[in-house]
């Protein structure tokens, strides 16, 4: 009985805090390999993630019920609006502008999606529950920051060692086939594609680099900034521009807030952020010459307009080459006489993403006469119906060239799908009910019986306008925009604890670099990236309700003080009477040397 009783109290204490730890590093860390179909026919499948949070939440409510821990925080009337908006929505779909088919397979797949959205949800609460002090906390960076080394080490098993590749990039992939990286592919890891990897990395490099900046020891600092060079490669190597953006958006942030909260002379402000930002844009230079052969014509992309940009560019490129291939046959081949002979084979069980037919940027190189992004000129298949003297029909099937709109041809493919298709249909949603939009799963769909295999707007924010309205965009936004008054609040109180500052700040910046990086991907909808973002979500919330009102200071230390810890605690906010006690307890020890003294 007592071990029992010893055996529970253990669990309150720490049960839900190993519980969040173990989904804050599975859920990023385990491959998108799927159980069973959620709907037959779509992409969306159950995965193992599925259930074991399914599980976490039984365990949850089980400790809820006990009043071991509380279900009301600052988001959860706004969380709850946003459940009773997305259900009004679909109500909405199937009975008033009736976008939503009243068939089970069409009010399934609406409903799969709104209730994917509340399990995403359910890691804030799991993490609001699990910190309760500041060990809870620091166990939560710590695995954060082994996360992202174990997902960086597999894409480079991906990128240099064939490891296998799981993309839900269509509807046969998610099936959980293995596949394998051809030279030019983009590296995804254990995400589902390179995109969703890009953002992941918009939110987690943030808590890294932050973390750098408040670590003390030397060892800390190397390990960390290894870490945070590790993270950089990873985003390179995935090509995905409008991720690089937004963590180029968030890591100008960064540095701006922990400058601004470090040093409280204007001019130590102002030459901090300079040199850190001076060496981060060498870091990424460095790491661009290297390493981002696709990623630097990806972005050149952006001006390719301009000539005389496209020539300085493809000139510097070229002696880039150039020099990479003097030090690989000048010094690689003579440190390392078999490495031709050490470069990893192809493995027999698995097939290429260029032979399954996905063909990545910078597989193939361009036409001129293609769009900027076009790699394969796919043609066009039309059936033709021709009538024979008898009167008999027969279908027949040809390929003709294809043509790209002016947008394609102005600013890619990519951009022109947004333009010419997606963007306005969300708009059109929108239009049709202003308030609750048409409907979770709606946007893509041609006609209102059609079944579509999956869902993509590419711009999160007109995504949750057309499927849930203006209650939908307000509540939605508006739990982030709370979560990130939290880290506001927190930031201002100047805690006398690093590791609080340094989520409040990496939570800060990494957020609104999501923001930008959700105009032309629909981050919020992607599932390790969702998770991951309200988890920090639940831990920000944590942190001001629990952890805040012990670690405030008006005073602090200079940020150059030793310690022996790698997160020190600022000490100069004692009472007088506090003081005081400190001051006799040094006369104390004083008199008592004195009298050992011969």
């Amino acid at each position: 009985m007592n071990l029992f009783k010893k055996s529970l109290t253990w669990f309150d204490d720490y049960g839900m805090v190993v519980i969040a730890s173990f989904l804050l590093a599975f859920i990023p860390l385990y491959p998108k390999l799927p159980l069973f179909e959620a709907i037959p026919g779509y992409i969306v499948r159950v995965r193992l993630e599925d259930l074991l949070i399914f599980v976490a939440l039984i365990i949850w409510g089980a400790q809820l019920i006990r009043k071991k821990i509380c279900w009301k925080t600052p988001l959860t009337y706004m969380l709850l609006a946003y459940a009773v908006v997305g259900f009004l929505s679909i109500l909405s779909a199937v009975f008033i502008t009736k976008t939503v088919p009243f068939e089970i397979l069409h009010i399934g797949k609406t409903a799969l999606h709104y209730f994917r959205y509340l399990e995403y949800f359910s890691l804030f609460f799991i993490l609001y529950s699990a910190i309760k002090n500041t060990k809870h906390a620091v166990i939560a960076l710590v695995v954060m920051m082994a996360t992202l080394t174990a997902v960086s080490i597999y894409g480079i098993g991906q990128k240099y060692y064939y490891w296998p590749v799981y993309s839900t990039m269509n509807r046969e992939f998610s099936k959980g086939i293995r596949l394998y990286l051809t030279e030019h592919a983009r590296v995804q890891s254990t995400f589902g594609g390179h995109y969703d990897l890009g953002a992941y990395l918009v939110i987690v490099l943030p808590v890294v680099l932050t973390t750098f900046f408040f670590v003390n020891k030397k060892k800390h600092k190397l390990l960390v900034g290894s870490i945070f060079l590790l993270g950089l490669w990873l985003l390179t190597v995935t090509a995905a521009r409008t991720s690089f953006a937004s963590f180029a958006l968030a890591a100008v942030i960064l540095l701006v807030l922990t400058g601004l909260y470090k040093f409280t002379p204007s001019k130590k402000r102002l030459w901090w952020i300079s040199s850190r930002s001076a060496g981060l844009l060498v870091i990424t230079f460095m790491m661009l010459s290297f390493f981002g052969d696709d990623m630097s014509e990806r972005l050149m992309q952006v001006v390719n307009a301009n000539r005389l940009t496209h020539d300085v560019f493809h000139e510097t490129n070229r002696h880039r080459k150039d020099f990479l291939n003097y030090l690989t046959q000048n010094y690689l081949v003579k440190i390392l006489p078999n490495y031709q002979n050490m470069q990893p084979k192809v493995p027999d069980n698995a097939i290429s993403v260029e032979d399954a037919a996905v063909l990545v940027a910078s597989d193939e190189r361009p036409s001129p006469i293609r769009p900027s992004d076009v790699y394969v000129n796919v043609p066009v298949i039309e059936t033709v119906a021709t009538q024979s003297a008898d009167g008999t029909i027969t279908e027949t099937q040809i390929e003709t060239e294809r043509t790209y709109s002016d947008n394609a041809m102005m600013f890619g493919l990519s951009f022109a799908i947004r333009l010419d298709t997606l963007w306005p249909r969300a708009l059109q949603g929108f239009y049709a009910n202003p308030l609750l939009g048409t409907g979770y799963a709606t946007l893509t769909k041609e006609s209102i019986q059609q079944f579509t295999e999956a869902e993509s707007t590419d711009n999160n924010f007109l995504r949750t306008l057309g499927e849930t309205g203006l209650l939908g965009f307000i509540t939605f936004y508006g739990v982030l925009g709370l979560s990130l008054a939290s880290a506001w609040r927190i930031y201002r109180a100047k805690p006398n604890n690093h590791v609080l500052i340094i989520f409040a700040i990496a939570y800060l910046a990494g957020s609104i670099g999501l923001l930008l990086n959700a105009i032309f991907i629909d981050v919020f909808a992607a599932s390790k990236v969702a998770f991951t973002l309200w988890a920090l979500a639940g831990i920000i919330l944590a942190i001001e309700t629990n952890l805040l009102h012990t670690s405030t200071s008006q005073t602090r230390t200079l940020p150059n003080a030793r310690s022996n810890s790698a997160f020190p605690q600022f000490t100069q906010n004692q009472t007088k009477r506090q003081r005081a006690v400190i001051r006799s307890n040094k006369d104390r020890k004083r008199r008592a040397n004195k009298k050992k003294t011969p």
